[in-house]
């Protein structure tokens, strides 16, 4: 019983943080149809930004958290601009391959600064674990969930009270209307992909910390999220909270019960035939929208 809670909670921890990335997708995807595949790419960079500004430059770990944050801002404003806005009226499929171009240019670009080898993260929380019923749990693990909690509690808010937030909606539904309405849709398009970009950098972060080191392999958390996108309904956020929870901890139960039967390999794999199974019972995903046209 006390693995199976060990397997739970870290699911939680995982999953939420999946949920986090997840709604970069869709607050790109809400607001421009596009499926941003360099959003593991982003984690990737925002992790390694936070660790060279606390080793090199020996600025205080919140200090160089707020400077990553800005540099992921800055980062994806730029992209947007210099590389999504000239192809506005391509082709979807040629927006894409832009995505996964860029992935591979930012990934390229972390590997030829910091290497492959795995690097030390500070540690950022308390080493002493915390004790929940029967089971240890590390308070990295809890401040985890406590401040992805938080972000996506205020991205919620922001997206249903704010004026910014209810205009992104309005460009999500229709971009022509949104126009008519005075609101300026290519300052939404850059304002989502700098919302990306700084919820990747916040989940690279985390993940470090979790982890306590950082590699290239952060990049596949990028992967492993499109399913929880898609599974949740590709533009609810609502959506990608839930689908990221489920696919976290359903990997983590697959990992810790199924990997030594088979001699592992099954974690990797579970997020996509969940994707799968429950795709076939909901075409559209646990929250997506059904599209009825008539003719």
């Amino acid at each position: 019983m006390d693995f199976f809670l060990q397997l739970l909670l870290n699911g939680v921890v995982v999953g939420s943080i999946y949920a986090l990335v997840g709604m970069g997708f869709v607050i790109i995807f809400k607001s421009t149809s596009v499926l941003n595949f360099a959003q593991g790419e982003f984690l990737l960079l925002g992790a390694y930004i936070s660790l060279a500004i606390t080793t090199s430059c020996k600025i205080p770990f919140f200090a160089a958290m707020l400077l990553t944050l800005a540099f992921a801002v800055l980062l994806g404003i730029a992209i947007e601009r210099l590389i999504l806005r000239p192809m506005i009226g391509k082709p979807v499929i040629s927006i894409i391959m832009v995505t996964l171009g860029l992935s591979s240019i930012l990934r390229a670009i972390v590997q030829g600064i910091w290497g492959t080898d795995t690097r030390p993260f500070e540690e950022i929380f308390p080493a002493a674990p915390v004790r929940i019923g029967p089971v240890p749990v590390s308070q990295a693990y809890l401040w985890s969930i406590g401040c992805v909690v938080v972000l996506l509690l205020l991205f919620s808010l922001f997206f249903k009270y704010t004026r910014t937030g209810i205009a992104m909606r309005a460009t999500a539904f229709s971009q022509r209307i949104a126009l008519s309405m005075g609101i300026s849709v290519r300052f939404m398009f850059a304002l989502a992909w700098a919302m990306a970009a700084l919820v990747s950098a916040i989940g690279g972060i985390l993940l470090g910390a979790i982890r306590t080191g950082v590699d290239a392999s952060l990049a596949l958390i990028g992967l492993k999220v499109i399913p929880v996108v898609i599974l949740g309904g590709l533009d609810s956020i609502p959506g990608a909270i839930v689908g990221g929870l489920l696919i976290g901890v359903l990997e983590n139960l697959a990992g810790g019960y199924l990997d030594t039967l088979v001699g592992g390999g099954i974690k990797e794999v579970a997020p996509f035939v969940i994707l799968v199974t429950i795709l076939m019972i909901k075409p559209h995903g646990l929250f997506g929208k059904v599209h009825i046209q008539r003719v």
